[in-house]
């Protein structure tokens, strides 16, 4: 008779359980998901569809050599690969990938266009004046619109679009010594060699 009332007991104790498990179980997995996961290879929906028709303003006053630096101009993306690099001054990362973004510049197979991303225009000036301007031309994003419609998850970001005007890859979080060489410029070679 005991251990028949002792049987229902000890089902209830492993019921009662059994959700505290299965919390267990799915934290352990989200916690090794997360921790293995590389945010740069989150896939973009935008990839293989046209670049955003957003055009920009140009980042007031910003100049070079006494030239103005235009705006973004989306038909600017047509004929040629291009590289778009969302940025800001106030941006950790993209302190550290700008000289990357200059040594990239030399490649005059390709084009850099910036876009600016919600940041005052003296700081984004005095940002490009101290480690200089890679950009053919750099959008003002002051209000973030345009970083919603190309996708963008947070600064920097950096997208390769094709001679037909398509976005072809995109690279999240900042450009490193590593990922530009065995990512970024691979990108751009298909995106070259490509008959677009």
């Amino acid at each position: 008779m005991t251990s028949e009332l002792n049987q229902p007991r000890s089902r209830r104790s492993w019921l009662l359980a059994l959700p505290l498990l299965v919390f267990c179980g799915l934290a352990v997995m989200f916690w090794f998901g997360l921790r293995e996961g590389d945010p740069s290879r989150i896939p973009s929906a935008l990839i293989g569809h046209p670049a955003p028709l957003t055009p920009l303003p140009p980042v007031a006053e910003l100049a070079r050599d006494g030239v103005s630096i235009p705006g973004l101009d989306p038909a600017a993306f047509k004929q040629r690969v291009t590289v778009v690099n969302v940025w800001a001054s106030w941006c950790v990362p993209c302190h550290d990938e700008a000289p990357l973004l200059m040594r990239l510049a030399q490649d005059k197979r390709i084009q850099l266009v910036g876009i600016n991303y919600k940041d005052a225009p003296d700081n984004a000036r005095r940002f490009l004046g101290r480690y200089g301007n890679p950009f053919m031309a750099v959008g003002s994003d002051g209000n973030g619109r345009a970083a919603i419609d190309w996708g963008v998850y947070g600064v920097p970001e950096t997208f390769v679009i094709d001679r037909k005007g398509t976005i072809a890859f995109k690279l999240i979080g900042p450009i490193t010594p590593n990922n530009l060489e065995t990512v970024l410029k691979p990108e751009i070679e298909k995106a070259l060699n490509s008959g677009s």
